[in-house]
């Protein structure tokens, strides 16, 4: 018969259309995102990726909603309810890819970001990696003390608040029992007054229950806050409200206090020494920005950028977040550091992007405030909207059903409506479960 010649399947060079990590390239301009908090979040979500391809690198393979991170450090929530993971919050957007890595380096000259599984060229980079803890060159604070910028950390803190009431038990020693079953919180922020308030509820309705051998009464709970008020960022009125509720509690304020040194067993400070083994630090924070970006940083060590959120002489970089300061916003230091001050950055970059991509021009930013707010424990809470302030009970539902809505998907809405509707009839906190050896702070 006739000999019929069959021709090689054509095998595209792969090394051609493929990067080191495995992201193909196309046809398409390449935005790298780096970070996943609320602006990158915001960012990846509204921007059209018919028009994009969109890389986005993290350090976790989650989305973290931060805000009720110390209800995790003090049992009332399950890390699984204030989680969301990155895949399946993007598993149906086309042309995005994810890779779980930590970016080393930005080449702003030859555009490429190296990380720890290879580096990766870009048409747009987008920072998102938001912000880290701020120990003001207290290195001691900074060695010994707690904090919750992380699940991990907030974890890490759950476990050692437990771990310290099953140690006093343990003890004979007096003074040593004081110093477990105190703790000292550092800044009246809304993160130190919301743990505060939590850790009250604890002593006063769990504690005792769990731990009949033990005079929980001897729990002592201070903050201190260099201030000369408590929620030094909101309204007057919400300070007045929220150290009324605080002292309520038989919560310590110590107002116009500094800290000056804590050396894992006794805290010094301008007003005297605090002896304590849990120092919980939330007294301030700063950018956390990635390598090569020293020249371009504020004080507080956040990326200087223009209204459009680009870095000066670039015009494909960006900055949004936490991470990122407008320079024309309050004399420089930027936006305060809020959740809703990231998504507006975010959403309003995507917009940008977008537009940019039908030819047209991009916009400043301009933050809409929508208020701010704080609880401080059961049927307690303070709301500053931008023609009201006010507090109680109907503040602490306002707050409840705003920081529901803001989870992002149903799943962790419910999880998270359950658990408190179960703390709110039951007096009970979650799993107080010591899952985690609590780090070794004498290394």
């Amino acid at each position: 018969g006739q000999q019929v010649m069959v021709a090689p399947l054509l095998q595209p060079d792969l090394r051609e259309v493929v990067d080191p990590n495995g992201i193909p390239r196309i046809d398409l301009p390449r935005v790298v995102v780096v970070g996943c908090g609320f602006a990158g979040l915001k960012f990846i979500k509204r921007l059209n990726s018919r028009n994009y391809q969109i890389v986005l690198f993290d350090k976790n393979n989650f989305h973290t909603f931060q805000p009720l991170m110390y209800q995790v450090a003090s049992s009332g929530l399950e890390p699984d309810s204030i989680v969301y993971p990155i895949r399946k919050l993007f598993n149906n957007k086309k042309n995005f890819h994810f890779r779980l890595t930590d970016v080393t380096n930005v080449d702003m000259e030859k555009k490429t970001v190296s990380t720890t599984i290879g580096s990766i060229d870009y048409d747009f980079l987008v920072i998102a990696t938001g912000a880290t803890t701020n120990f003001f060159k207290l290195s001691n604070i900074e060695r010994f003390s707690f904090t919750m910028k992380s699940l991990r950390e907030s974890l890490d803190l759950r476990s050692i608040i437990l771990q310290n009431f099953e140690s006093a038990l343990n003890t004979t020693d007096i003074k040593v029992r004081e110093r477990l079953m105190n703790f000292v919180i550092v800044g009246a922020g809304a993160t130190g007054v919301e743990l505060a308030g939590a850790l009250a509820e604890l002593k006063k309705k769990i504690l005792p229950k769990d731990y009949p051998d033990l005079d929980i009464r001897s729990m002592q709970i201070h903050v201190i806050e260099a201030a000369d008020r408590v929620l030094p960022s909101m309204s007057s009125m919400s300070s007045e409200k929220a150290l009324a509720a605080l002292k309520a509690m038989d919560i310590n304020i110590w107002l116009n206090t500094f800290v000056q040194d804590f050396d894992g067993k006794k805290v010094t400070t301008s007003e005297g020494d605090f002896f304590t083994e849990t120092l919980i630090w939330s007294a301030g924070v700063q950018g956390n920005p990635l390598n090569n970006f020293e020249s371009h940083l504020n004080q507080s060590k956040r990326i200087e950028t223009n209204e459009i959120g680009q870095i000066e002489g670039r015009e494909n970089v960006f900055a949004i977040g936490d991470v990122a300061s407008i320079q024309t916003i309050a004399e420089g230091k930027g936006h305060a550091m809020l959740a809703s001050v990231a998504e507006q950055q975010g959403r309003h970059l995507a917009k940008n992007l977008n537009a940019l991509a039908k030819g047209k021009s991009m916009t400043g930013f301009r933050y809409k405030d929508k208020g701010t707010m704080a609880t401080i424990g059961r049927n307690r809470a303070v709301v500053d909207l931008p023609f009201i302030s006010f507090g109680g009970f109907f503040a602490w539902v306002v707050w409840m059903f705003l920081h529901l809505m803001l989870l992002v998907d149903f799943r962790n809405r419910l999880i998270v409506f359950v658990n408190w509707a179960w703390n709110y009839v039951s007096y009970d906190r979650g799993l107080r479960l010591i899952i985690r050896k609590g780090p070794n702070r004498e290394n």
